[in-house]
């Protein structure tokens, strides 16, 4: 039996009324609104220099459809089809048809009587359409500045990071299979918990690294729910065929989350498994468009590989060169088709986007980071939390897949029992408040 997809904060009132959670979710979409709003209003004179009239009236228009959006939103409206005519807008039609069937007694599509999945990224989409529907503002991304200020607060730990890098790649030929694990185990984590700088959670306030993220990892450890992450290493060197796997073939893919610090963890990351042999090829898959603040586009990534090369930081430096090159010579590949920013749970990737399930069934291992592809990967739904990760995937299983993620959403699966019932006594906000983690596979090829 499926579990019941997880609404819109209304609806949810009468659980979390008067609690710091609830009006966190409730009021995090207005709030974010209003953020947009002010940086177009206060990015008005670079208008201007920039488009001329042109760019200023832009800019009201798109501010007046903001602002009407957000009334929409707070006052329960339906919710309704997109107009931009641009790629992706008869595919986000068609999915409101599908969730006007699904209402009772006829009763229209809104904004408080709908999965909250769903209303969240439509949100985000219809951000996209303020911009799209008034040129010469199309490409003008209103979250760049909240990444960029990310990027750069967190510059001690990004050097901290490098530095570690660098030193394991010097040393690289002399490594033993032990240190290795031990070296991709730890920067595993260094990815997980740089998931943690989510500008999404917390509105577009400052949510920068400013610690060693090595030093940080063993006080860390206790807050793992569930780390899969011996299972992951044995993934990557599983044999294939007659030799090993991460020698020679092996694939993996990254389903990127945030910019700024995180996106670096996960290029060392991904750095050190081409280095270590453990994977010849790379693909990273970002957003097509600005998305949920703080998520990674193609100008985001670009942009963080050539901050990084340009450092005044040795190490930083040379790992910016080397990521710099791994993307000339296609070691490492970017992708960012646009199932990603479509409001799917990833169970009907296989009809919606089949192209995109065929590449990953391709990969030896994919790597999902973030609270987002979370509850895309298990339907943003009320299970139980000792439902098995499999289950909760409900079909979706292209190759093997492991999801690293800090906890900010009601939704959480493969626990033992009693495991959650004892995190709710030490702490009512263990789901949403970011502080514990899981590292969580599923393969195929496993039993479950």
């Amino acid at each position: 039996m499926e579990a019941e997809r997880i609404s819109s904060p209304e609806s949810l009132s009468a659980k979390f009324e008067g609690s710091f959670a609830y009006l966190t979710v409730r009021d995090r979409l207005p709030t974010i609104l209003t953020k947009v709003i002010d940086t177009l209003h206060r990015n008005k004179d670079n208008f201007l220099k920039e488009y001329g009239e042109e760019g200023i009236q832009a800019e009201k228009r798109a501010i007046s459809f903001l602002s009407k959006l957000r009334n929409e939103l707070q006052t329960d409206k339906p919710v309704l089809a997109l107009t931009d005519g641009v790629g992706d807008t008869e595919a986000w039609n068609e999915y409101l048809s599908r969730q006007q069937e699904l209402m009772d007694n006829g009763e229209l599509v809104s904004w408080f009587k709908s999965p909250w999945l769903y209303v969240e990224c439509y949100m985000y989409r219809r951000i996209q359409e303020a911009l799209y529907m008034n040129p010469p503002m199309h490409n003008f991304d209103v979250f760049n500045e909240g990444k960029t200020q990310s990027f750069f607060e967190s510059q001690l730990a990004i050097k901290l990071l490098c530095t570690y890098l660098q030193e394991l790649i010097t040393n690289m030929e002399n490594v033993t299979e032990i240190k290795l694990r031990e070296n991709f185990l730890k920067l595993l984590q260094v990815s997980l918990w740089g998931n943690k700088c989510d500008l999404s959670i917390s509105a577009g306030r400052d949510n920068s690294q400013k610690s060693s993220p090595i030093d940080s990892l063993p006080d860390l450890q206790s807050f793992i729910l569930v780390d899969d992450s011996s299972m992951v290493w044995s993934t990557l060197v599983a044999p294939q065929g007659s030799g090993p796997l991460g020698m020679k073939h092996s694939t993996v893919d990254i389903i990127l989350d945030n910019a700024g610090f995180e996106l670096v963890t996960d290029l060392v990351l991904a750095d050190f498994l081409v280095s270590a042999g453990l994977a010849k090829k790379i693909r990273f898959h970002g957003k097509s468009i600005p998305w949920f603040v703080s998520d990674v586009t193609k100008l985001d990534f670009d942009w963080t590989i050539r901050q990084t090369m340009a450092a005044n930081h040795k190490c930083m430096s040379a790992s910016g060169v080397q990521w710099k090159h791994f993307m000339k010579e296609g070691t490492w590949t970017y992708h960012d088709h646009p199932f990603w920013t479509q409001p799917h749970e990833f169970c009907d990737m296989e009809v919606d986007a089949e192209d995109l399930y065929r590449t990953l069934q391709t990969s030896d291992l994919i790597l999902f980071k973030g609270d987002l592809n979370y509850r895309k990967l298990t339907g943003d739904r009320k299970w139980a939390h000792t439902v098995k990760f499999n289950q909760a995937l409900r079909g979706f299983q292209p190759a093997p897949l492991c999801s690293l993620r800090t906890l900010k959403a009601d939704v959480q699966v493969g626990l033992k029992p009693g495991q959650a019932e004892g995190l709710c006594s030490q702490d009512s906000n263990w789901m949403t408040n970011g502080r514990y983690a899981v590292i969580q596979l599923f393969s195929p090829h496993r039993e479950q």
